[in-house]
């Protein structure tokens, strides 16, 4: 682990005698994620988002960020980089930036002005 998760983690209150990360209310046993995730979408008024979607974020946010799909597979755990590359969705605005990039280039190299 990074040194931020690490020190998340930390941070992180535990009840007495209780080694998980992230225990229920009473620290005997691990959180019922499902129904928490629920609860915490309906406060964010996030009713569609489901946790396999931050890993899309994640690594649309990476690749976005020039970081390389073989780093971002290692980083989701990935085997090949044909399953990163399904996470990676780039959005329009970078699609579209890059094609403005890649034939004003093309348009300089051949002498047109744009």
């Amino acid at each position: 682990m990074n040194s931020q998760a690490l020190a998340v983690l930390e941070g992180v209150r535990r009840h007495e005698g209780c080694s998980l990360v992230f225990p229920n209310r009473r620290g005997t046993g691990s959180l019922a994620f499902q129904s928490w995730w629920e609860r915490f979408r309906r406060t964010c008024a996030l009713p569609d988002v489901r946790v396999h979607d931050l890993r899309h974020s994640f690594a649309s946010t990476a690749i976005m960020d020039n970081v390389p799909l073989a780093t971002v597979g290692k980083l989701l755990g990935h085997a090949l980089p044909e399953t990163t590359a399904k996470y990676a969705h780039l959005s329009d605005d970078v699609i579209g930036d890059a094609a403005e990039r890649i034939s004003g280039s093309l348009a300089q190299a051949i002498g047109l002005r744009l």
